[in-house]
């Protein structure tokens, strides 16, 4: 399976295909530009060449682009709409710069409560951005959310709806995060619970069309609605449960980003390293022998 970070681009975006490679990820998701501003200054030619080819030199897959914090194309507000229209056409450009994979972008916020149409500005919003743009194998991830407020794709029946509008529109699938999926309330820190949750998974998303899994634990509560990531192993979610996620024959095939936090230098490198020490089956099997009779 492919394990990686979100690495940061402090310096250069080449930097963050180093900081990557340094400390032994498979793949890596990044931003392109400041996450909490709405205007950004196109990337140079030079840099993404470089990006490009310290990418390839390291044989780095997938590179993700977690879109900007601020986009709410589901917005009700048109000016809101105008500017998240604006930095997520951005966002794809660079993202076509750099030669990343994929762009993930959570799906907005219906903050007038009403979540259908909210559903449908949202699909129109991202066909405007898109429009005549080539995207060259580009595809955009829609993240599930923790369920706080009005924000869309908290139920993965909402996630799909949301998903078979944009794949209308380009080409989509989706990104799932843990810790989000465990705050919204799906059950994935027991056993009986992620094969349920999976078992949801292949009826509404398809697991076919999970391209991602933000591997993240919880500071919050089962069901609280809350978002707050933590160290993997160190949350509500638990060791066991990530054990059991990323050996999960339909899910192991899928690449791993952690988005833990980083409390100390080399926070990254641990989870990274405890997460591929977790889906180590090899070592599993080796342990059930152990514990043959």
């Amino acid at each position: 399976m492919r394990i990686g970070v979100h690495t940061s681009i402090a310096g250069a975006l080449a930097n963050a295909a180093h900081r990557a490679q340094a400390i032994g990820c498979d793949g890596f998701q990044m931003f392109s530009a400041n996450p909490r501003g709405w205007r950004a200054a196109p990337p140079s030619e030079a840099g993404c060449e470089t990006f490009r080819q310290v990418r390839a030199g390291f044989r780095l897959a997938p590179v993700a682009i977690h879109a900007n914090y601020l986009i709410n194309l589901a917005s009700s507000d048109p000016a809101v709409r105008d500017l998240s229209v604006a930095a997520f056409r951005a966002e794809l450009q660079r993202a076509l710069a750099l030669g990343a994979d994929y762009v993930v972008i959570h799906p907005g916020s219906a903050r007038d409560g009403e979540r259908a149409p909210a559903v449908r500005r949202m699909v129109e919003s991202l066909a405007k951005a898109a429009d005549g743009l080539h995207l060259r194998g580009l595809t955009l991830l829609v993240e599930n959310t923790a369920g706080q407020g009005a924000v869309l794709g908290a139920s993965l029946e909402e996630l799909a709806e949301l998903l078979a509008g944009a794949a209308r529109v380009m080409p989509a699938g989706v990104c799932l995060d843990t810790a989000h999926l465990f705050a919204a309330g799906y059950a994935i820190h027991t056993a009986r619970g992620l094969t349920e949750t999976v078992r949801l998974m292949e009826s509404t998303v398809g697991v076919k069309n999970v391209r991602l899994i933000h591997a993240n634990d919880s500071k919050t509560a089962f069901a609280s609605h809350v978002d707050r990531h933590e160290h993997i192993g160190k949350g509500g979610i638990g060791l066991d449960a990530f054990r059991r996620i990323v050996r999960h024959p339909k899910l192991r095939r899928i690449p791993f980003i952690c988005e833990t936090p980083i409390d100390k230098p080399n926070d990254d490198r641990r989870n990274l390293r405890v997460l591929r020490k977790l889906s180590d089956l090899e070592q599993a099997c080796l342990d059930c022998h152990s514990e043959d009779p």
